[in-house]
């Protein structure tokens, strides 16, 4: 099956990579001298860092069983973060090294003392920024020792021995200093797939609420109004009651299929008791050309993850119905290693994308909320295959339906 990807929905460029090794320069150039005072600084700077580290994790460390310990040890992380920007700062402004600033220190969103204790704690980066400062002590004193050495005594040994010892520096600086391509990328995109879990939720209860005015409420309100006529009427002009009692038969008829359907729409009861083959069966028999659907899988996914995939299928399929201009569709579901697989194929004019007001951009983003991927391949003329892909996750045995 033909599944050449015009949209990865996961997939990111890292933001820079490491930097080449610089062009030769004359011994003496300025960045040599801004090289040297650098390397004279490790000493004063270094010593601050382990001195700081030292104190302040000792102290924190030793005292978390008592009420004190565990902030000041997080105080004491807050504050290796900012020493780490003083460094990044000096790393800039002598050896030349860009270095990008980490994201800050986001607490959970729920407030308090205790979220912030537990974020400023397992802070990753705080944390390498402690390992940074306690490691450089002896190699400040080692390259403060050489550099003042070779100021004096090995003077034509100088302009290398910088040079080589400023490149250490720019590695430890790069290593433990600069924030983690991949955990940065993957932090911005959790962030963001946050935003949209929480667009999409209240979306969807929008909609909910204006379908429930717009149809059923407005409808019951009017059944109310007409059997409320019926019965003064009753007495009056019996025949005129009947017939206004059966139009309201009627609108209640109409009113329980529209909250049926409004509920298949949150979720349908019968995915929650037999699973996706039914129910994306169900589903196909709504489309207005022909579906085979094809389900093969172990077991039942999480219900989340589960009502993803429906949803996602049931969405493709009104695609097709409506823009498609196919003839025959069909649904495959299967699982890969720890991957639930969907693929919608069918045999229309092809040209789907993102723009095309198809509604495949709200998918995409939909996946990517729980690290899924989606891919589109929709060539002018078609066919279209859209392949889309979910964490697998087992069912919590105590979420099972009951048998009936």
């Amino acid at each position: 099956m033909d599944t050449s990807p015009t949209l990865r929905s996961s997939a990111s460029a890292p933001r820079h990579t490491r930097q080449p090794l610089p062009p030769p320069r004359p011994a003496l150039a300025a960045v040599t001298w801004k090289e040297v005072a650098y390397l004279l600084l490790n000493l004063f700077t270094s010593l601050v860092g382990f001195v700081y580290v030292v104190v302040t994790l000792t102290l924190g460390i030793g005292l978390s069983f008592t009420v004190i310990g565990l902030p000041l040890l997080a105080l004491g992380l807050m504050g290796c973060r900012l020493l780490g920007r003083a460094e990044r700062g000096l790393a800039r402004a002598l050896l030349d090294v860009d270095v990008e600033e980490p994201r800050p220190l986001r607490p959970s969103t729920l407030g308090g003392f205790m979220p912030w204790l537990w974020t400023a704690l397992k802070d990753p980066v705080a944390w390498r920024h402690a390992l940074y400062l306690a490691i450089r002590l002896p190699w400040g004193i080692l390259t403060f020792t050489v550099t003042l050495v070779s100021l004096f005594v090995l003077w034509p040994l100088l302009p290398y021995l910088a040079r080589a010892m400023a490149w250490v520096d720019r590695g430890l600086v790069r290593g433990l200093l600069q924030p983690d391509d991949e955990l940065e990328r993957r932090i911005a995109e959790l962030e963001s797939d946050r935003g949209v879990v929480f667009d999409t939720a209240a979306a969807d209860l929008r909609r909910i609420e204006r379908d429930l005015h717009d149809g059923a409420q407005a409808r019951l309100v009017a059944l109310a109004m007409g059997l409320g006529l019926a019965k003064e009427k009753l007495l009056e002009d019996p025949e005129a009651a009947a017939k206004m009692v059966g139009e309201a038969h009627g609108e209640v008829k109409i009113a329980l299929q529209e909250l049926r359907d409004l509920a298949r729409g949150i979720h349908p009861a019968i995915l929650t008791d037999r699973g996706l083959g039914p129910a994306l069966s169900s589903v196909a028999t709504r489309c207005t050309v022909p579906v085979t659907v094809t389900v093969d899988l172990p077991a039942r996914p999480a219900e989340a993850i589960e009502g993803i995939a429906y949803f996602t299928v049931s969405e493709l399929l009104q695609n097709v119905s409506k823009h498609s201009r196919a003839r025959s569709a069909s649904v495959d579901v299967w699982r890969s290693a720890d991957r639930l697989m969907l693929q919608v194929r069918d045999d229309g004019r092809g040209g789907a994308d993102l723009s095309g007001g198809s509604g495949l951009a709200g998918l995409a983003e939909r996946l990517g909320s729980v690290d899924g991927l989606f891919v589109v391949a929709s060539p002018e003329g078609g066919p279209t295959t859209v392949t889309a892909e979910l964490p697998w996750r087992d069912r919590d045995p105590r979420t099972q339906p009951a048998a009936r």
